[in-house]
């Protein structure tokens, strides 16, 4: 069966969340959530066996809530992880409004649907919208506005996030609405059964053949810890990435491409870009500088093809590039006239 074909056009409105508060609001004091341990949790880790019974909330974040003795098993103080309950275990659990638990709260705001079922949502990120909390960055993400935007995410692991893109890079992004739709969404990525396509503006005239395939694992730069790089398959943190990258347009100046994703490594593209010689317009963080009115990364998640994670129906999304970088794209003297077929 022929994928349906979803385009956002030039200038769909966006879809504003709805209003209400699900998960979270309940943080402006601490709270103690009692839970009773099921006998399917029997034998698990205290740290685990809370990831299950509060999903609204990130392991990570409750683990430190238990080095802070905040987490009582039985009456009694717990401060390590790796403690094992038994089912019939009480756990009380004091929630404090630090910032890690407000990241939770849930927030409206203006969120761009692309697609939305019972399942399934697919967004366009604008560019400046963070994905998930982070130091810096606690409220105001796309975590928060999922949470407002239906109820199902608070009990949803990252509230249905699946895969990320970076604060400066725009685009298609899938969230799982349910726990069957994310769980499949997972599996799908790590199978690499889903087609992400990206445009890129890098720096610098293209040289060789018009189409490249780079393998090249990328992990931390064991020089500047902030950033990415290309390292040796066997050094420590090296991780396999592959991304295929497709001239589309170019001059001495600057180059036009689409880069498909075949792993999900962080920084991916804008690591194997600037291995390739040609740092993205405006991320001054892997060498590009700022240009054609662009200071940030020359980035856009383009095209997203997948079979949809509970009915198997073949689908496609596509948007076009948001304002600034079409209008980079065309101070630089390129065209773009949309990607080639899938």
């Amino acid at each position: 069966m022929p994928a349906k074909i979803i385009s956002t056009g030039g200038d769909a409105d966006p879809v504003e969340a709805d209003e209400g508060l699900t998960g979270g609001e309940s943080l402006t004091e601490a709270e103690v959530r009692a839970c009773d341990v099921p006998a399917e949790l029997h034998g698990w880790r205290v740290d685990k066996a809370l990831a299950t019974l509060i999903p609204e909330f990130s392991r990570s974040y409750l683990q430190q809530l238990l080095a802070e003795g905040e987490v009582q098993l039985r009456g009694s103080p717990l401060r390590k992880s790796a403690i094992k309950v038994s089912a019939g275990d009480r756990l009380e659990v004091v929630l404090r409004p630090t910032p890690q638990a407000m990241a939770f709260v849930a927030q409206p705001m203006a969120l761009q649907v692309v697609y939305e079922d019972a399942h399934l949502l697919v967004i366009d990120k604008p560019v400046g919208l963070v994905v998930h909390p982070a130091a810096g960055h606690w409220s105001g993400t796309l975590l928060n506005g999922l949470l407002a935007h239906h109820a199902a995410a608070a009990q949803l692991p990252r509230a249905g996030i699946v895969h990320r893109l970076d604060k400066d890079t725009s685009g298609l992004m899938l969230v799982g609405k349910s726990r069957q739709a994310m769980e499949a969404l997972v599996r799908a990525i790590a199978a690499r059964e889903v087609q992400r396509s990206y445009v890129a503006l890098g720096q610098g005239g293209w040289r060789g053949s018009d189409e490249v395939q780079v393998d090249q694992a990328v992990g931390r730069d064991p020089v500047n810890r902030l950033r990415m790089a290309v390292l040796r398959g066997d050094a420590t943190g090296a991780k396999p990435a592959r991304t295929t990258v497709l001239r589309l347009d170019g001059h001495d100046q600057a180059t036009l491409v689409m880069c498909r994703l075949h792993t999900g490594r962080t920084h991916q593209i804008r690591v194997h870009m600037a291995w390739l010689g040609h740092p993205l317009v405006g991320d001054v963080l892997y060498g590009g500088r700022p240009q054609w009115g662009l200071s940030r990364q020359a980035l856009h998640a383009t095209r997203l093809c997948l079979a949809h994670p509970v009915t198997g129906e073949p689908l496609a999304f596509e948007t076009p590039l948001p304002d600034d970088l079409a209008q980079a794209v065309q101070a630089s003297g390129l065209h773009y006239n949309g990607l080639p077929p899938a």
